[in-house]
């Protein structure tokens, strides 16, 4: 069929969905067009750069006619920089093309048949809501950079700022890019693993305003760090932590698990409604704390608990779920693989005065298993995998427990379809 199609040739073509990416998907003559930057409702003009089998990659020419949810960026690093992919189109039609894109993964992946999916809980304002930020280090010309990725690249880009975090994140960026540039500090090659400052992470707590610094560094030490911690402590009185992170593998994974404390006492409080949690570099917590009562608050309500529940938490991380849950429950059993994290959890059950939850440390397809076996059966079961999904022998131990109902919180939609 795309026998037809010819590299570097222009075609019209008609946007009508989106990808994961955030591309326009289109048809020509039936053969399926992915588009970056495109938008659904644009009839544009495209050249075709790759083709393959049963689809091709075109790049923008002109928009012909543009889409009634296409709008101007507000940012004047999209679409270069990758931290954002849809900054051109209307938020309410980002979340009806999410609420889309549901359905059509459940249908086609999990095999649903007229799926229905409630509207998307939006944010009333999509602005400086992240509180953990990731930076790479980079260089170019000679100059020492902080920023984020180029597209669909591992190339460094310099921002001075940006709409997802806050205005004192930027702040902190711009003071950490002055210190490596007064410094001999030599920044990361990510090719040569060479350099020693890989990445600057920065965590934010929106109930108290503190802030952790953490430097991911390919080495053991950091020179000139006093400098760097004099600096940033004596301008920011938010900055109550400064990390040195140790990751001297090769890869793109960000933090290892070696941490020395520079300043502080390595952890910064937060607050989900009026549970307080204890945050290290390395604890996953969400990224956005006005979604996340949303998300918390609407699996406890699909829980639908009367207080006599036993309830499992699989994949519990730090126990942010479970104590929501052991608000509601007879008893909460976590289960997390991560030591640190398990051990995180117990201290914010204690910190909270929570004590109907137990934490187990290991992978949930063994514990599960383990636990069903002792005649620890859930009434209901909460899971919250990572993006790969549950394990096939936790969804089978999940399946002969029989719960009454089953919370599956998800942040991949075709592994929670095909699970």
């Amino acid at each position: 069929m795309n026998m037809d199609f010819r590299i570097n040739d222009e075609y019209v073509v008609d946007i009508v969905d989106m990808g994961d990416s955030g591309e326009g998907i289109g048809k020509v003559d039936g053969f399926t067009f992915f588009v970056g930057g495109g938008v659904v409702g644009d009839k544009l003009r495209v050249k075709l750069k790759t083709l393959k089998k049963s689809y091709a990659m075109a790049k923008m020419v002109e928009i012909v006619e543009p889409s009634q949810y296409r709008q101007k960026s507000d940012c004047p690093h999209f679409p270069e920089c990758g931290g954002c992919q849809l900054r051109h189109v209307a938020y309410e039609a980002q979340l009806e093309m999410k609420r889309k894109k549901v359905a059509s993964t459940l249908e086609r992946i999990g095999g649903f048949k007229g799926v229905e999916v409630q509207p998307v809980l939006g944010m009333d304002s999509p602005y400086h809501y992240r509180n953990k930020c990731q930076f790479p280090a980079g260089q170019k010309d000679g100059r020492n950079m902080i920023g984020f990725y180029k597209r669909k690249t591992h190339e460094v880009q310099e921002l001075n700022t940006c709409h997802l975090q806050s205005d004192l994140a930027d702040q902190i960026v711009t003071r950490v890019k002055d210190w490596i540039n007064m410094f001999p500090i030599e920044v990361y090659d990510e090719k040569k693993h060479t350099g020693l400052l890989r990445h600057l992470m920065l965590r934010e707590s929106d109930a108290t305003g503190e802030v952790m610094v953490v430097l991911v560094i390919n080495g053991k030490e950091l020179p000139f760090a006093d400098e760097l911690v004099k600096s940033l402590t004596g301008e920011f009185s938010e900055v109550t932590n400064i990390v040195l992170n140790k990751n001297t593998k090769r890869g793109n994974r960000v933090l290892g698990f070696d941490n020395e404390i520079l300043f502080g006492n390595g952890k910064i409080t937060d607050k989900i409604k009026d549970l307080k949690f204890e945050i290290s570099p390395l604890s996953f917590f969400q990224v956005n704390n006005e979604q996340t009562l949303k998300l918390y608050g609407t699996a406890l309500d699909y829980a639908d608990l009367q207080g006599q529940e036993t309830v499992y938490d699989i994949y519990s991380g730090i126990g942010t779920i479970s104590l929501f849950l052991a608000e509601k429950a007879k008893h909460v059993y976590g289960i997390e693989v991560i030591d640190a994290a398990v051990e995180d959890a117990r201290e914010n059950a204690l910190r909270n005065g929570v004590t109907n939850t137990t934490f187990v440390v290991g992978k949930a397809e063994e514990e599960i298993h383990k636990m069903y076996d002792r005649g620890i059966v859930g009434d209901v079961v909460v899971v919250d995998p990572p993006r790969k999904g549950c394990e096939e022998s936790v969804l089978d131990t999940m399946l002969k427990m029989a719960p009454k109902r089953i919370v599956y919180v998800s942040c991949k939609v075709s592994t929670l379809a095909r699970d």
